[in-house]
């Protein structure tokens, strides 16, 4: 028998053994050999096989993809580069601004003709929309709101542009236009739409089917790669992230500037409801004194949550508080709401149809116009004029004389009045809508020399030329006037 070896339960035969023996041995002697040419390869820049040395995680050279990636990002400057042509088939008309709405809606003044019989434009750039910062407030919105406003009021001139060669509208009656202005006198036009999307103060809105499409989403893009604004996934400061600061309208009105640019939720009555604002009322019965608000929720407000803010309704808002040049009057805007969450106090929500509104009657009208309330706030006494404390709520005013009268005679208020009225010495203002009956304009000669009696809102208005608000009481309806 053949000598073996057995080894794991399997005989391997003797010589065979002493063969893989040697084998092994061999290799063993070789292996500092081995470790030395390897060193020497390293040394030397000789290719390494190893991945967990830190030289081989280096690459020595990168790929055409790679080296477009570090390349800087050359900047172009779109809006120097686009001319306006004022010898182009489009329309063209000079302006000046009426008042600013956000980043992407302006209202300008022209020369009355018979395209623009009222002498204002409503603008709405084409090719951007901007974040909201009125009726819904937005990431950006302030910041692109505030950039169109500082661009324009620093302008030298203003000239609008139509996309075609008429002057179309949206479906909102806005006129959609190009904004050009210059700088100074001898400065070229610079298109402010293209500039708002070069900036990263907008995103596209059909940008690449219009007269300046191409040049627009060039813009776009280098906005988008060099992270501008709303491209730039950071965090907006003058946004407010979080959650609701639930308070009452007493708390709001007598702490304005603490509130303001702050999410809040407030509760109350829905004095009156017109042009998408809301008028809402709640009565503090500490100071038995009724409180108002003025709410912008605009007209692209969900139809469904607007049922709920019919006037009458006791309502949960859900906004922020802001200041609203357009109106000159602070207001909360940028309503949440979520129709599908009925209650939810994170949203703005129905609480009870069908309240009374108060008309709180106004019977010392000197006192009203000129007195003042101290009220209790943290702890001292603040003085208010009691007209500022009454903004927005509901009131009604008896024994009014009307001594003269101005007419609106252009824009969206055409046919209003202005009654001039006094009683017992002091003189007020009581302010209609366009009051029609049985389809015929109500004219002011209707009420001059009569004595009122009137129910409406306190509210405010600015004169031309002023920057001053005045206070007056508005009236919305024909019979909220009763003459003697």
């Amino acid at each position: 028998m053949k000598n073996t070896v057995f080894q794991k339960g399997r005989a391997i035969p003797a010589p065979r053994m002493i063969r893989l023996l040697a084998t092994i041995l061999a290799l063993l002697m070789l292996l500092p050999c081995i470790a030395a040419c390897q060193q020497t390869s390293d040394q030397t820049g000789g290719q390494q096989s190893s991945s967990t040395t830190p030289e081989a995680t280096t690459p020595e050279s990168t790929t055409p993809k790679e080296e477009e990636q570090q390349k800087p990002i050359e900047h172009i400057d779109y809006v120097a580069n686009t001319k306006l042509d004022m010898t182009s088939d489009s329309l063209k008309i000079e302006a000046t601004v009426k008042s600013y709405i956000d980043g992407d809606t302006t209202h300008f003044y022209v020369e009355e003709s018979a395209d623009f019989p009222e002498g204002v434009i409503k603008a709405r750039y084409l090719a951007i929309d901007t974040p909201e910062s009125t009726g819904r407030l937005e990431e950006w919105g302030k910041a692109a709101a505030a950039h169109t406003k500082e661009t324009l009021k620093d302008a030298y001139a203003i000239m609008l542009e139509s996309d075609t060669n008429k002057w179309n509208k949206d479906n909102n009656g806005r006129h959609l236009l190009w904004v050009w202005y210059k700088v100074d006198e001898n400065s070229d036009w610079r298109n402010l739409n293209i500039e708002i999307l070069q900036s990263g103060y907008a995103v596209a809105s059909n940008s690449g089917q219009n007269r300046y499409g191409k040049i627009c989403m060039a813009a776009l893009n280098q906005a988008t790669k060099e992270k501008l604004y709303v491209h730039s996934g950071e965090k907006d400061p003058s946004y407010p992230y979080g959650e609701a600061t639930e308070i009452t309208l007493k708390e709001l009105r007598t702490n304005r500037d603490e509130y303001l640019g702050v999410k809040v939720a407030v509760e109350g009555v829905v004095a009156q409801d017109t042009n998408g604002t809301l008028y809402l009322e709640e009565y503090d019965p500490e100071s038995d004194k009724y409180y108002g608000v003025q709410v912008y929720y605009g007209y692209t407000f969900d139809p469904f949550a607007k049922e709920d803010l019919k006037t009458g309704n006791r309502v949960h808002i859900v906004g922020t508080f802001q200041y609203a040049e357009v109106v000159n009057a602070y207001q909360i805007a940028g309503l949440e709401v979520d129709v599908m969450k009925p209650g939810d106090p994170t949203f703005t929500h129905l609480i009870e149809k069908n309240q009374t509104i108060s008309y709180t009657e106004i019977n010392d009208l000197a006192d009203f116009v000129n007195g003042t309330t101290d009220i209790t706030i943290g702890d001292e006494d603040v003085s208010f004029a009691n007209n500022e404390l009454a903004l927005y709520t509901s009131a009604s005013i008896s024994g009014l004389t009307v001594k003269s009268y101005s007419v609106t005679k252009q824009g969206d208020n055409k046919g209003a009045i202005s009654l001039y009225c006094e009683k017992d010495g002091v003189e007020f203002t009581v302010r209609t809508i366009v009051l029609r009956e049985n389809g015929e304009l109500v004219t002011p000669d209707r009420f001059v020399g009569k004595t009122i009696d009137v129910k409406g809102v306190i509210d405010s208005y600015t004169p031309e030329n002023s920057d001053q608000a005045q206070i007056q009481i508005r009236i919305f309806a024909l019979g909220n006037i009763t003459i003697h």
